[in-house]
């Protein structure tokens, strides 16, 4: 059945709460760039609390210079104001994890990371605007909406939870312009089962586009984050 305007726009923006409700989800994520005309793709997979604002997600970017199919994987935990990343790169011990304020970024890590945090791709649609039902999809075999619209990084940050406020008004401050497209994916429940951001940012006076898709399934399965003790946070010189 067709949604109008106010009623698509209605339950997108009611998407983190639905999942707070849910509590916790599995995540994939994919983010895609293309930089001299090479399309790199980065991919995660793990899970996210939306209720605490911590998740985990292991990710893999393909290593420079490698052989085709070789992959270097990064363990990423996000957390309410700070991302913690394990074997980060160059310079960094084995043992070692970095500590990144996400508020301190220029996108407050929508991009940096490799990976969106799922819980500010889903902030993000509180300040959905322009929102269309597109019609019936399926993602993973579940039936659900799609539904298509633009997201102000500037109203998200304004609308957005306490945790993610600093990280969302850094994002509206670094990128080339508020406006995010989206196409969102939800479920009869109104839970968000997917979702595409493109994000522009400049680069060497450039604008850069850069699509980033979050997937959720998994509902209510338990989700470990533990912190890394202070004695194993790196503080040293870390290289590109």
């Amino acid at each position: 059945m067709a949604l109008g305007a106010r009623e698509a726009a209605g339950a997108v923006r009611g998407v983190p709460d639905a999942l707070e409700r849910a509590g916790t989800a599995r995540a994939r994520t994919f983010l895609e760039t293309a930089t001299g005309g090479t399309r790199l793709v980065i991919e995660g997979a793990g899970g996210y609390d939306f209720r605490t604002g911590r998740g985990r997600l292991r990710v893999v970017v393909p290593a420079q210079g490698a052989a085709s199919g070789e992959r270097k994987p990064i363990t990423e935990l996000f957390t309410p104001g700070a991302l913690y990343m394990k074997d980060r790169g160059a310079g960094v011990p084995a043992d070692k994890w970095v500590r990144i304020d996400t508020a301190a970024l220029g996108d407050g890590n929508l991009v940096t990371g490799g990976a969106t945090d799922p819980g500010a791709a889903v902030e993000l649609l509180r300040a959905a605007r322009d929102v269309a039902y597109v019609g019936p999809a399926e993602v993973g075999g579940v039936a659900v909406g799609h539904y298509r619209g633009t997201a102000d990084l500037g109203e998200a940050a304004k609308a957005a939870t306490p945790r993610m406020r600093g990280a969302l008004a850094a994002a509206a401050e670094g990128f080339a312009t508020d406006a995010v497209p989206f196409d969102a994916y939800l479920d009869p429940e109104g839970r968000l089962r997917k979702v595409r951001h493109r994000f522009s940012f400049v680069n060497a006076g450039r604008e850069v586009e850069v699509a980033s898709t979050t997937v959720l399934y998994g509902f209510g399965e338990p989700v470990d984050v533990r912190l890394p003790p202070r004695r194993d946070i790196y503080e040293g010189t870390i290289e590109d």
